[in-house]
């Protein structure tokens, strides 16, 4: 069986965020994982828990695809939602994998390790938003209202990156 899209394959677009999430970047994490998959959007995260969980559950509650970049050698470490988990073996390292099989990047909270994939990122040519708190002061990235404006933003984005 040869898959094959009608006209484009589906925009990748990687949400980022910290492995512990507050209540709030949980639920706009899962918000945006169901705004993006609705669209159509293949659902790019690192697998954990925390922000990876809610934007996993979400896209899946609407049939979306989601991918786990994982940072262990066991594909079983993945949380629950992910699809298609992806062992690297390579720790923290993974971060780069998980930017650079996306398209755009939209970080929720986070910390340090959110901010290595924000750095990636931009080193690659890639664009990133923010929804919620940043994970630092001073980034001079877009700040998205809500999980609506997210996803449209991101998938415009996504759109124009092809383009290019």
């Amino acid at each position: 069986m040869t898959l094959h899209w009608e006209t484009r394959p589906p925009f990748r677009i990687a949400v980022v965020g910290g492995a512990k999430a507050s209540r709030v970047e949980y639920d706009l994490a899962q918000d945006l994982g169901k705004q993006l998959a609705a669209a159509g959007a293949i659902v790019v995260c690192g697998g954990g828990g925390g922000v990876m969980k809610a934007v996993a559950q979400g896209a899946s509650e609407v049939g979306g695809l989601v991918i786990g970049i994982l940072p262990g050698s066991d594909p079983k470490s993945a949380n629950r939602w992910i699809t298609i988990p992806l062992a690297t073996g390579m720790g923290e390292a993974r971060n780069a994998l998980v930017v650079q099989v996306a398209e755009v990047v939209i970080a929720v909270g986070g910390e340090w390790g959110t901010l290595s994939e924000i750095a990636l990122a931009l080193k690659i040519g890639l664009l990133v938003g923010t929804l919620g708190t940043p994970p630092a002061e001073g980034l001079d990235l877009p700040g998205l209202r809500d999980p609506i404006e997210a996803a449209r933003w991101a998938l415009e984005q996504a759109a124009v990156f092809r383009e290019n």
